[in-house]
């Protein structure tokens, strides 16, 4: 993409920064967010990205004050998680603060909000999720966050239409590399090096479809080319369905730091995705999971990968 205008929240994120970075070599780029990680503004600024802070949480209507409306693309990954359990603030703050960034960029070309996989009707664990699989908006490890991800769908639903503004919504799977922290591999690596225990299914494992930055950052032009009225919907992960023990033992043996595999009922829920309308509106990805999950640590935690 060259010569466009683009606005991406959660500038700190595994989704928004490296979009960001990546961008704005050819095209002007805003990036609006909190900016609590420490010296995430500077290095955004430094690849001659506009930063500009915005809580999705402030409930006044000129919270947007001062940002530029004639936007070309926007990519809405900020979010309000719910740590804290509270369904109607979640509900509230993600909705509204989405609505109103809709109806602030109703000129642009095309509107990307990004959404998750967790709201997936749990079935079994190896199920690759399409598109039509029901939803419920339940998680045992995180209870709000689903929830207000599916409520601000319904919002992207409906301005999308009121607006006219074209628009996909992109129910993420696990985004990871070294674009931001690392995403929930590293998180993972992370706890094995404090010798922290990892939550497992009682049977079996998790599975998930990783999408590694570089075919994240390739597929963001081919998801606003998709946009339409009403939203296209899409799941957007890699072509690849892997286990989560496999993947953590593929870790153990990168760095030679060990697991603590702990079965629980409760778990860090994640999903397989069928990739089949990502592949058709993206093409391939280009990364194996395998050599993304090296290419990661090897960024971030270099001394642990052997040479």
């Amino acid at each position: 993409m060259r010569g466009k205008k683009i606005l991406i929240t959660g500038g700190t994120g595994q989704v928004a920064r490296p979009v960001a970075q990546a961008l704005a070599e050819h095209n002007e780029v805003w990036c609006l967010g909190r900016f609590g990680t420490p010296g995430a503004e500077a290095e955004l600024q430094e690849y001659g990205v506009t930063t500009w802070h915005w809580d999705m949480a402030d409930p006044s209507e000129h919270a947007l004050k001062g940002v530029p409306e004639d936007f070309t693309h926007v990519l809405h990954s900020a979010v309000r998680r719910g740590e804290d359990g509270d369904f109607n603030a979640t509900a509230e703050i993600n909705a509204v603060a989405t609505g109103r960034l809709m109806a602030h960029c109703r000129i642009a070309e095309s509107f990307l909000y990004v959404s998750t996989g967790a709201l997936y009707a749990r079935q079994t664990l190896d199920h690759a999720y399409t598109e039509d699989d029901p939803v419920d908006g339940s998680a045992a490890w995180l209870p709000a966050y689903p929830m207000g991800k599916l409520a601000t769908e319904g919002a992207v639903r409906a301005f999308a239409r009121v607006l006219g503004l074209p628009t996909t919504i992109a129910r993420l799977n696990i985004a990871y590399g070294p674009g931001s922290y690392g995403g929930v591999p590293m998180l993972y690596f992370q706890a094995m090096l404090a010798g922290r225990p990892l939550a497992v299914p009682l049977e079996g494992q998790n599975w998930c479809s990783p999408l590694y930055t570089d075919d994240l950052v390739a597929q963001v032009p081919p998801l606003w080319r998709a946009a339409s009225v009403p939203a296209t919907l899409v799941n957007w992960g890699g072509d690849q369905a892997v286990g989560v023990t496999d993947l953590v033992r593929h870790m153990e043996e990168l760095t030679g730091v060990e697991a603590r595999l702990v079965p629980s009922e409760i778990t860090r829920e994640t999903y397989a995705f069928d990739p089949a309308l990502r592949r058709l509106l993206t093409g391939p990805c280009r990364v194996d999971w395998r050599d993304g999950v090296e290419r990661t640590l090897r960024a971030l935690h270099p001394a642990h990968v052997g040479h």
